[in-house]
């Protein structure tokens, strides 16, 4: 596949267009193929940068939302009903809903394969194995935000749409053949309903590089660059690892510079884009050195949930026990059903379950609150109530 069938559709970038478009799509039939370009690791914003749809009767759309306003909200009627067809939707949902559109039925497709145990979950390869064509890739993680967009991205982007539905339809019935499509109609309506992730307590520990540091008084230094980082980055919209590498944050807070000439020798800031940002980055220093003893940050993150497992057998070798067995009955309903263990239940519900098992012993009630899914909770809970009556020996 080099070309879309139907030719390269022009790009849609005014609203008269996009009325046009609007219409078309309403009077087509079948689910939307639904598909969004960001600009990751070139912009510090997740907005989508074009949206590609297709659907029978209507063609091939590219939608440049910039133009636009971000806003696409007259398209909303006509995409609300149909449903939507994306490959690993929970990438594209949020900056879907930014410009003004959310599903109202979901198939993910990447999802799909994953229950289907599909050995390569990716888009071309399960295009390949299952359809038989071969897609063009190469594009998917270029700097979206660049105009005019080069016509061999728009092809690209033009293709990645160009058969999803075709692809649904094969994976549709090769999940109805396995006894899971009820599964995966249960985990599409959880993605498609998840809403946006929980903002992280303390993101700046994700720094990478940050396991070499334990004194606190280096942990504050990461912690005041990152925090000045993010608003530089976020006021540019600059993906932040472009506005200063992990590394060098991680560099500064080890050497810990006197003074703002010596912060401006080290690697990475002495290059010419740093030079005038010396003074910045080292207020943030400062800013650090100065904190009493009791506002620093400590070694490890506060706790959220159980430890480390690692530390599972030390601390209480029961949990350990627990969690040893459960992990072996997943394991052997992943290889009986030819499901990704990670797809069977959540880990992070399942290190939980395991760590602190319900109270009134309802191991199904406990999965639900948990997150997990009508289908996991029938294939599940009985192995589960028998893992978690395992005691260290």
């Amino acid at each position: 596949m080099l070309r879309p069938a139907d030719g390269l559709p022009p790009v849609v970038a005014d609203r008269a267009a996009l009325v046009r478009t609007a219409a078309e799509f309403a009077a087509g039939s079948g689910p939307v193929a639904v598909d969004a370009e960001r600009a990751s690791g070139f912009r510090y914003s997740q907005r989508a940068y074009l949206v590609q749809l297709r659907r029978s009767g209507a063609g091939t759309a590219l939608v440049d939302p910039i133009p636009l306003g971000s806003d696409l909200s007259e398209l909303a009627p006509a995409l609300t009903g149909p449903e939507w067809v994306l490959h690993a939707a929970n990438q594209d949902l949020a900056c879907l809903a930014e410009v003004g559109l959310a599903p109202s039925a979901l198939f993910d497709t990447e999802l799909a394969g994953r229950l289907a145990g599909l050995p390569r979950v990716g888009l071309g390869p399960m295009v390949e194995q299952l359809l038989g064509l071969g897609l063009e890739k190469g594009h998917g993680a270029a700097d979206w935000s660049r105009r005019p967009l080069p016509e061999d991205w728009l092809v690209y982007a033009a293709l990645d749409v160009e058969v999803l539905v075709e692809l649904r339809d094969v994976l549709a019935a090769l999940l109805t053949e396995q006894g899971k499509y009820e599964w995966a109609m249960q985990e599409f309506e959880a993605v498609r309903t998840a809403g946006p992730a929980a903002p992280r307590a303390e993101p700046w520990r994700r720094t990478s590089g940050i396991h070499k540091l334990r004194k606190p008084r280096a942990l504050a230094a990461v912690r005041s660059l990152w925090g000045a980082r993010d608003r530089l980055a976020a006021e540019r919209d600059i993906a932040p690892g472009r506005v200063l590498p992990d590394a060098a944050i991680v560099d500064a807070a080890v050497t810990a510079p006197e003074t703002a000439h010596a912060l401006a020798g080290m690697a990475v800031f002495r290059g010419r884009s740093q030079r005038r940002l010396t003074n910045y980055w080292f207020a943030a220093l400062q800013e650090a050195a100065a904190l009493d003893a009791d506002a620093l940050p400590r070694p490890s993150a506060p706790a959220d949930g159980p430890p480390p497992v690692a530390r599972w057998a030390d601390r209480d070798p029961d949990a350990a026990a627990r969690l040893a067995a459960a992990r072996a009955a997943l394991a052997a309903t992943g290889e009986q059903w030819s499901v990704p263990v990670e797809n069977l239940l959540q880990p992070d519900l399942l290190r939980r379950l395991c760590w602190t098992p319900p109270a009134d012993g309802d191991v199904g009630a406990a999965m639900r609150k948990g997150g997990a899914r009508d289908w996991q909770v029938a294939l599940l809970g009985e192995q589960l109530e028998a893992a978690l009556a395992t005691r260290a020996t």
